[in-house]
């Protein structure tokens, strides 16, 4: 297998450099999944657009990281795991209920809406169960924000297919697995 190396600030390109100082500034550091993605600058820049925009959606912080819980353990992505857990954490979520949303067990009815459809797209290659769909209609939801969780669910897959594929170190602490699959 390919060792794939995680570029420093002086291994990208301009473009590449300006992002990871914007990264550095306003997070503290430029995760390894970011470096990575910053091979080519013009993916990151996309990537981090795109990424922002989530949360003009019909979700808040919290839904958002649910869903990133979600996706990230249908597509078995152990760094989007691990960094998702603890932003999870920042978020107000313990370390139970975000092991919950991973296996679509959590109570919050809404919550396990959208964490049962956002793992059902990614099992179901985009073609979720009528009943995983209703049950997401039923907590409120509309069809502008079906068009949302699906942004989230394809913000997290590239990431996570990223990560499957490098399968750069880590730099976050590591998530717990779940001790049973639910779907």
């Amino acid at each position: 297998m390919k060792n794939f190396i995680i570029p420093t600030k002086d291994q990208v390109d301009d473009k590449g450099k300006a992002i990871f100082d914007q990264l550095e500034k306003s997070i503290g550091k430029v995760p390894n999944l970011y470096a990575t993605i910053g091979h080519s600058s013009n993916a990151l820049e996309a990537y981090l657009q795109f990424q922002q925009a989530q949360a003009k959606g019909s979700f808040n912080a919290k839904e958002r990281e649910a869903v990133n819980l979600a996706v990230s353990q249908a597509n078995a992505c152990q760094y989007c795991l691990a960094a998702h857990t603890t932003i999870a954490k920042m978020n107000g979520f313990t370390e139970e209920e975000t092991l919950q949303l991973r296996a679509g067990t959590i109570e919050d009815a809404k919550l396990r809406a959208i964490t049962r459809l956002s793992s059902a797209i990614v099992h179901s290659h985009g073609k979720p169960a009528q009943e995983e769909l209703d049950a997401f209609f039923e907590q409120g939801y509309d069809e502008k924000a079906l068009m949302d969780l699906v942004s989230l669910v394809a913000d997290k897959s590239l990431s996570n297919y990223v990560h499957n594929i490098t399968q750069i170190a880590i730099d976050f602490p590591e998530a717990k697995p779940l001790e049973q699959e639910v779907y």
